[in-house]
């Protein structure tokens, strides 16, 4: 049988659900990807950003499932009085795989720079936490411009070091920040481009990644642009449990997956 690669459907919370719709939601996803082909299958590789009190929660509901827990930020700071932050090495050692970075929501509303992007990131391979390295154009442009202005971002994300090491990589969610919100995701040929540009430079860089679509993300988008991206980035569009079945069944299909009949 043909090996393939496993499709990333990622998953942010954000600070949308409370403590008791964050176990409804978990609770209802975990019932349905212990069954799925998808799932079973290794055919899709998902993951979840909870926020920071239901982490350990929310792992204990995918206890012996292969639902990787991450979450949506990370201090630049290794350890210290640094009242109400997150330490990379305190979620690494809670079984976190993954951190989310560089979000254009955490630019706009908490003013983080280039630089603390830098430090979140290389704090974060220091602990073998995978970056969700968030990238995206603030306005619209052509998509050589926006790919070109996507790998100067993570050029900069990568300046402060260090680099992945062999069995690191990184996970570049590719969020334009004027389709952010918005009521769909960028049109499809723009994201086709940009990403394949985009994974074009990082091969030629050397560095091991996976690029992943976010920007108003949903239901119908994987089947249009799964030749150029390795999954989605959802937040929104996957917080009713049955469109994140729907997705599911797409990337299941998409990746030359069969449904018995």
């Amino acid at each position: 049988m043909t090996q393939v690669t496993p499709i990333i459907l990622g998953m942010s919370l954000k600070m949308y659900f409370d403590v008791h719709r964050t176990v409804a939601w978990s609770t209802e996803i975990a019932a349905t990807i212990q069954q799925h082909p998808a799932i079973r299958q290794g055919i899709v590789e998902p993951f979840l950003l909870p926020s920071f009190p239901m982490i350990p929660i929310v792992q204990e509901i995918f206890a012996d499932m292969p639902m990787a827990v991450g979450a949506q930020n990370i201090s630049a700071h290794e350890s210290g009085a640094y009242t109400g932050e997150v330490s990379a090495q305190m979620l690494q050692q809670m079984g976190c795989r993954y951190a989310e970075i560089g979000h254009a929501e955490r630019r706009r509303y908490f003013g983080e720079d280039d630089a603390v992007v830098a430090a979140k990131t290389a704090v974060a391979l220091r602990h073998q936490l995978t970056p969700v390295l968030c990238i995206g154009e603030p306005e619209r442009v052509d998509p050589a411009k926006a790919a070109l202005t996507c790998l100067e971002q993570i050029d900069s994300a990568l300046s402060a070091g260090p680099l992945p090491e062999k069995h690191q990589h990184i996970v570049v969610a590719y969020e334009p920040v004027w389709a952010i919100g918005a009521t769909q995701a960028a049109p499809n040929e723009h994201v086709r481009e940009v990403c394949q540009s985009i994974r074009a430079g990082l091969t030629e860089r050397g560095i091991s990644h996976r690029i992943i679509y976010g920007g108003s993300a949903g239901p119908g988008l994987l089947t249009e642009i799964c030749d150029s991206v390795d999954g989605l980035f959802l937040g929104r569009f996957a917080h009713e449990p049955a469109a994140f079945l729907k997705i599911l069944d797409e990337a299941y299909l998409a990746n030359g997956g069969v449904f018995e009949t």
